[in-house]
């Protein structure tokens, strides 16, 4: 199954990101689940969250994972949603 995962910054954490961004992106790049990744942006072109498409066996793997993450590790996350998804295009 594929999952979907949405996360929206703090107000004002864009520097918890930055600081953090070299062991998200290592972390990305373990195991095999990640099938997309990138940053959501504001209007100012700056990023305020992120989206995270995994394949996973079911949603307890994908809790997992995101609970290991190092930006939700760092506080950086205001709010979190994983929700399963399906691929249509692409």
């Amino acid at each position: 199954m594929r999952v979907a995962i949405i996360c929206k910054d703090k107000p004002g954490a864009l520097q918890i990101r930055l600081d953090t961004r070299p062991n998200h992106a290592a972390y990305l790049k373990t195991g095999n689940m990640v099938e997309m990744a990138g940053p959501l942006l504001d209007e100012q072109d700056q990023m305020c969250g992120s989206l995270i498409i995994l394949k996973v066996e079911n949603m307890t793997q994908a809790h997992d994972w995101v609970g290991s993450d190092p930006y939700g590790l760092a506080g950086l996350f205001q709010s979190v949603m994983i929700k399963e998804w399906n691929k249509v295009i692409g």
